[in-house]
């Protein structure tokens, strides 16, 4: 059974800056992409970064292009997600997954808050 838990949220200033981690089990970690996704209230789930299994490769969608970085360490089993001058608009519950752009979503997600 995929297993997928995050944490590493919190609330922070505009400008901060937090780091996610998504812990894996129940598959291969080393032979999948992985990705990160996030729900702001009131809006639809917005897909932010994906990563290949090698960690060679990453995506960014542009709204955190230049301020998050995805990364992985497959010795640990763990997905990372690094978020550098955040911005009000980040604030959303962040959720890991299996897969480039689909697949397993983990149920329960980081709450990030970024407010003054």
């Amino acid at each position: 059974e995929v297993q997928l838990v995050e944490s590493g949220g919190g609330l922070v200033q505009p400008g901060g800056s937090l780091r996610l981690s998504c812990a894996a089990s129940g598959f291969t970690f080393s032979s999948s992409s992985m990705r990160w996704v996030r729900q702001a209230p009131g809006k639809e789930l917005e897909w932010v970064s994906s990563i290949d299994s090698g960690g060679g490769i990453t995506r960014y969608a542009d709204s955190v292009k230049g301020r998050f970085t995805i990364s992985r360490d497959n010795a640990k089993n763990t997905l990372y997600l690094q978020l550098n001058s955040l911005k009000t608009e980040d604030t959303a519950m962040y959720y890991c997954g299996k897969g480039w752009s689909a697949g397993t979503l983990s149920d329960q997600g980081t709450q990030v808050t970024v407010s003054s």
